[in-house]
């Protein structure tokens, strides 16, 4: 497996969470008290999930001896 399959892979697996966490939120009692402690974990875990999927495809800045910092921009020659 490279690492392509393998971010693929990560990815499908943390949208199974967000889809398993969803349908519990959504079958959860109602109504829930503010004290719930079980229910602000979901919410707790499914804003985890959704951060994990947006790192995954977020652009990253790698620094080079051409370009050492984001705001420095790309040197030409």
């Amino acid at each position: 497996m490279n690492h392509e399959d393998s971010l693929a892979a990560a990815k499908a697996e943390l949208q199974t969470a967000r889809r398993a966490i969803r349908d519990e939120l959504r079958a959860y009692p109602f109504p829930v008290s503010g004290c719930d402690a079980q229910y602000s974990r979901l919410i707790e875990l499914r804003a985890a999930v959704d951060e994990a999927l947006a790192a995954l495809d977020a652009p990253r800045f790698v620094a080079t001896p051409r370009s050492p910092a984001p705001a420095d921009g790309i040197e030409s020659r």
